[in-house]
C-alpha cells in the first residue's frame, strides 16, 4: 500500500513552507492534486501531481531537519578525513551537513539538514534570529563586564552588535546573541581580559538543546519545523 500524507504535511515535509501557509493556499484555490483543485485535509501519494497555479511540485528528496547535541571534541565540519567530523559522529542515513558552526570546544544545540535552500536565510545576520549560550569565565565579573558585553565589544576590527546579558553566578551567564561572527564570545571575553572556560549553546531561534543527551540528535518535531520555516518566511517559490 502506497505511503500517503496529508496535503499540507507535502509542503512542510519538502521545506516549501509552514502548514499554516499551505492551509492558505489550499483554502485559496491556488493548489490542485492531478488536476482536481485540493481541498483540506486531503492525503496524496508519490504518484499524484501537485501543483500550484499549474507548476507541478516535484516529490524529491523530503527535507530534513535534525537537532543534534554537539559534545566538545567534535568538529563542525563534513569534511571526512577531520578526526571526530560532526557528520561521522551523528551517523545519519540521510546526506546532511550543519547549519553553521560550533567550537570544536564548545558543546550545545546545533541544525543540520540536506536542505540547501534554508542555510543563508537562517545564518543572514540581518534576519536577527537568536542565538543563546551558557558561558563560564575564568574568574567573577562585576557588573561592568556585563554592561560592556551587552551594549558591544570591538572585536575583528568592528563593533558587535548589542545583546542579552544575564547573570548565573560569579562566573557564569546567559547570552543571546543575533549574530555569529568567527569564536565571537570567546573574543568578546578576551578583549574585556576574560577566558571562557566553558561555552555551550542552549537555543537556536525557538529551538532548545532540551531534552537532547550529549551526542543525541532527533528529527525536528512538526512544530519545530514549521516553526523554522515561518521564522524564515519559507514561502511557495
Amino acid at each position: 500500500m502506497a505511503h500517503t500524507i496529508r496535503i499540507n504535511k507535502f509542503f512542510t515535509e519538502h521545506g516549501i513552507c509552514s502548514r499554516r501557509e499551505a492551509d492558505r493556499l489550499i483554502e485559496s484555490g491556488l493548489i490542485t492534486i492531478n488536476g482536481r483543485v485540493a481541498i483540506l485535509g486531503d492525503q496524496v501519494e508519490p504518484s499524484d501531481i501537485v501543483a500550484r497555479e499549474g507548476s507541478v511540485i516535484p516529490w524529491g528528496q523530503a527535507a530534513l531537519y535534525v537537532k543534534y547535541h554537539k559534545p566538545v571534541g567534535v568538529t563542525t565540519t563534513s569534511e571526512p578525513h577531520v578526526a571526530r567530523n560532526i557528520i561521522a559522529e551523528i551517523g545519519c542515513p540521510e546526506r546532511i551537513f550543519p547549519i553553521g558552526r560550533l567550537d570544536k570546544d564548545s558543546s550545545g544545540l546545533i541544525l543540520l539538514t540536506n536542505d540547501g535552500n534554508i542555510v543563508n536565510e537562517i545564518l543572514r545576520t540581518e534576519f536577527g534570529h537568536e542565538r543563546e549560550y551558557l558561558v563560564q569565565v575564568d574568574r567573577p565579573f562585576d557588573h561592568t563586564f556585563l554592561d560592556q558585553m551587552s551594549r558591544g565589544v570591538l572585536i575583528l576590527g568592528s563593533q558587535t552588535k548589542p545583546c542579552r546579558m544575564i547573570r548565573v553566578g560569579g562566573d557564569r551567564f546567559r547570552i543571546v546573541l543575533t549574530e555569529g561572527r568567527n569564536r565571537q564570545i570567546r573574543r568578546m571575553c578576551q578583549a574585556l581580559g576574560y577566558r571562557v572556560i566553558k561555552l555551550h549553546r542552549t537555543r537556536i531561534m525557538h529551538i532548545t538543546v532540551e531534552g537532547l543527551n550529549v551526542g543525541q540528535w532527533k528529527e525536528l518535531t512538526t512544530q519545530e519545523r514549521e516553526s523554522l520555516l515561518a521564522a524564515i518566511g519559507r514561502r511557495l517559490g
